[in-house]
């Protein structure tokens, strides 16, 4: 079981732009139709078990798939859960958990959930930040667009040096993207 954090990102370290904007993201097409993203993003939702997401990352979800309309297009099968200290709506249907505060006890909540299974960590860069400060982050996968975007929400706003992250993996995605996996070490590891 690993806590991971898979996302896309500008190669400037983006997430979104200064609007909360994944126009430069979308420009690409569909991503799952993306030559090696569309063989690896199932392989990776095949083993999550449990999801996380900010309030930020999950109002542009439900907006962007006009979800409170069509709460049937809600497009993750784990339970999630969203972290925010403000009431949020609620998509029909969804197995959703609003929660706030200490990300510690949440994951621990998700784990139990995943059943053996990884726990995906969508965004954002500050949520994901919280768990790595707790050491309950375990892998960043990202897929690198070429665009930089100067601006906008940072991918982890957190100082990650010692000890470093450690590359594991590097795939080609056709001619757009490319996937790099790092293990996030801890203190205690060498």
């Amino acid at each position: 079981m690993k806590t991971q954090y898979y996302t896309a990102t500008s190669i400037d370290g983006y997430l979104a732009d200064e609007d909360n904007s994944l126009d430069w993201l979308f420009q690409f097409g569909e991503i799952d139709e993306i030559e090696g993203v569309q063989d690896s993003f199932p392989q990776f939702v095949e083993h999550v078990g449990a999801v996380a997401m900010g309030s930020t990352t999950y109002e542009w979800v439900v907006e962007q798939e006009g979800l409170l309309e069509e709460p049937e297009q809600w497009p993750y099968e784990d339970p999630v859960w969203v972290f925010s200290s403000r009431e949020l709506p609620m998509v029909d249907g969804a197995d959703i958990h609003f929660v706030r505060g200490d990300v510690a006890p949440v994951h621990a909540e998700m784990v139990r959930a995943a059943d053996g299974k990884n726990v995906w960590l969508v965004g954002g860069g500050d949520l994901v930040g919280q768990f790595h400060d707790q050491g309950l982050l375990d892998e960043i996968i990202l897929s690198v667009a070429p665009v930089t975007l100067a601006s906008g929400a940072p991918l982890l706003p957190r100082r990650i040096t010692t000890p470093p992250l450690r590359l594991t993996d590097v795939q080609k995605q056709g001619d757009v993207f490319a996937e790099l996996t790092y293990e996030v070490q801890h203190s205690s590891q060498g």
